[in-house]
């Protein structure tokens, strides 16, 4: 069983920052749908995030942990759908 991802590491994890120290790589939140979510749309929502955190609700602002994205060059924010930066995926060109 996964532990639960909780609102003080949600918070601590968004003082730290949207790069993972050492080593500066560049992190995102998952949600309990499996979607990807940037620093800027959980800061933008952080009522509704903490909210269904609180009250485990899947509606999609239930994060459950952070990551480091270390090669998906595509990955975009389900919120917002802004790129998150990846740390070793090759730019894709259009």
């Amino acid at each position: 069983m996964m532990n639960q991802y909780t609102i003080n590491q949600l918070k601590a994890q968004l003082r730290s920052g949207e790069f993972a120290w050492p080593g500066g790589y560049p992190l995102y939140f998952i949600t309990d749908d499996g979607e990807a979510l940037s620093f800027g749309a959980v800061r933008e929502n952080i009522k509704s995030v903490i909210w269904s955190i609180r009250h485990k609700v899947s509606d999609g602002w239930r994060v459950i942990g952070c990551e480091v994205n270390w090669e998906d060059a595509s990955m975009t924010c389900a919120h917002t759908g802004e790129p998150i930066e990846s740390a070793y995926g090759e730019a894709v060109e259009a």
